[in-house]
């Protein structure tokens, strides 16, 4: 993947290592990237904004209100022109106002306002780098999905030596490529997701039903269409935002759900069954409300149809994409589902506190149809969801 076009704002703070952004921002210029340079003023003591201007012939803005060549909120037009915005030497102070949401300055304002990728490369005192602060900070940023790349350990400017040194240019034009690369790696896919419970009515009051906040489905498809697929999300009753960019159809039941995910099947190259479908509907449906009594209510259950089973008998070349939520013997149960229902990938989740249903976070197992299992430690949703999209790109090529 190469960063020729690719239009990236350099962000350069007050650390030591601020004069290797020069050089690096040569090495961009020469790969064929556009650059304008957004200085803190720490970063512009260590080195003068003129040499910038001067060497890489590119803007540079240190004071987000100093008077604009032509009018515009530069913070905003910067933050929208900006592919990428590389932050370069990254210091440890910079990474905890980011963290928190502090905008006080004009790079950090560019860096809340744009939608595009956010890479730092830290460069400080290998104190700096250990302390538990700042890896708490670099937790935070890469939770919020910024790429954080690990400095190099080597001779520090202080004189020692240690982890906190700034990486050689093509480690960081490379860690550029793989992030711009995995950005839009599903340019012209199309991705089908389901998410959230179903309810299989009793009467017209109850139902039987989940917990499933679709959370986890949601994720996917919010990273997935930020990677270039057109996404086609096809939810139950839930009570979350719709991402941006996806389209959405609501369904309630199994059978509606089925219906809907059999219409566009046969478009999509990619399924994601992340739906908490009911596994057993009422044999009866009471048109009026079951009225309360002394008596005891019996309710007889028939299975519903196995949606994912189905899939997986027609699936073709397509990457079918299962879950599993189990109480016990995840793993195992897991790679049953996998082999039993064709699926490709299955991920694996325990129901219990902090993962599973309408939890923020989630942890379990990720497993292939090569035999491939990875441990997914506890993590946010959205997290997880990058993890499951990259296995299913390394499907793709």
């Amino acid at each position: 993947m190469s960063i020729k076009g690719t239009k990236i704002i350099l962000g350069v703070c007050g650390s030591a290592a601020a004069y290797k952004a020069v050089s690096l921002g040569r090495k961009l210029l020469k790969n064929g990237a556009e650059l304008r340079i957004a200085m803190t003023e720490a970063g512009a003591k260590f080195v003068s904004p003129m040499t910038f201007r001067a060497v890489l012939s590119a803007p540079v803005v240190v004071d987000q209100f100093a008077e604009p060549e032509k009018y515009e909120i530069e913070h905003i037009s910067w933050a929208r022109w900006a592919d990428l915005i590389l932050i370069a030497p990254a210091t440890a102070n910079v990474m905890a106002k980011v963290s928190a949401g502090i905008a006080d300055d004009f790079l950090t304002a560019n860096i809340l306002s744009t939608k595009s990728p956010v890479l730092f490369v830290p460069a400080m005192n290998s104190a700096m780098w250990e302390n538990k602060v700042t890896q708490r900070n670099v937790r935070t940023l890469r939770e919020l999905g910024y790429y954080v790349m690990q400095p190099d350990e080597g001779e520090l400017a202080c004189g020692e030596t240690g982890s906190g040194r700034f990486p050689d240019d093509d480690k960081i034009i490379a860690s550029i490529e793989e992030i711009i690369g995995t950005e839009k790696i599903f340019t012209g896919k199309k991705i089908l997701i389901t998410a959230g419970p179903t309810r299989e009515f009793i009467d017209p009051v109850r139902f039987i039903s989940n917990p499933s906040s679709g959370k986890m489905g949601f994720a996917i498809a919010e990273e997935a269409q930020k990677m270039g697929a057109e996404v086609i999300l096809i939810h139950g009753p839930v009570s979350i935002p719709i991402p941006a960019g996806v389209k959405a159809i609501p369904v309630v039941s199994a059978i509606e759900m089925r219906s809907e995910v059999m219409k566009y099947f046969s478009k999509c190259d990619v399924v994601i069954m992340a739906a908490a479908v009911a596994d057993y509907s009422p044999i009866e449906y009471s048109s009026s409300k079951i009225k309360k009594s002394g008596d005891v209510k019996i309710v007889k259950l028939a299975p519903t149809m196995d949606i994912l089973a189905e899939l997986g008998k027609k699936k073709g070349k397509r990457i079918l994409v299962g879950f599993a939520i189990e109480t016990e013997a995840l793993e195992k149960n897991a790679r049953k589902k996998l082999v039993e229902k064709n699926l490709d990938i299955i991920v694996a989740n325990p129901v219990g506190h902090q993962s599973g249903f309408e939890s923020a976070t989630n942890k379990g197992f990720i497993l292939l149809k090569n035999g491939l299992t990875e441990k997914l430690e506890l993590m946010p949703k959205y997290c997880m969801a990058k993890i499951i999209l990259a296995k299913i790109a390394s499907l793709c090529k």
